[in-house]
C-alpha cells in the first residue's frame, strides 16, 4: 500500500490524460499486488477467485491506459488540427513491481 500510495504521487503536468494514466497505473498495479498476496496466503475460495479476476482485469486495463496514452502521442492519429502533447510521459510501471 505504501509503495501504491507514493507512485500515485504525481505532479500535475497539465495534461489530465496523462496525469490520469500516471495516476491510475500504480493504483492497479497496487491492487495486483494485493490480489496476488491473496493468492499466495488467503485461504478464502471467494476471495481468492475474485483476487484471480483482479489481476486478469487490472493488467488488462493497464495495457488499454498505456495504449491510450502512446497512442495519442502518434500524430497520424490524431485529429486534424490537434497538437500533440508536450508533458512528461508517464511514470512506467511494469507487472513486475
Amino acid at each position: 500500500m505504501r509503495k501504491m500510495m507514493a507512485d500515485i504521487e504525481v505532479k500535475a503536468s497539465g495534461d489530465v490524460d496523462r496525469d490520469f494514466v500516471a495516476m491510475m497505473i500504480p493504483h492497479h498495479q497496487g491492487a495486483i499486488d494485493m490480489a496476488r498476496a491473496q493468492l499466495r496466503y488467503g485461504r478464502n475460495e471467494q476471495l481468492r477467485r475474485l483476487a484471480q479476476e483482479i489481476i486478469v482485469s487490472q493488467s488488462q486495463e493497464i495495457a488499454v491506459m498505456r495504449l491510450a496514452v502512446t497512442t495519442s502521442l502518434d500524430p497520424s492519429t490524431s485529429p486534424p488540427g490537434a497538437t500533440p502533447p508536450t508533458t512528461q510521459p508517464a511514470h512506467p510501471h511494469g507487472a513486475s513491481r
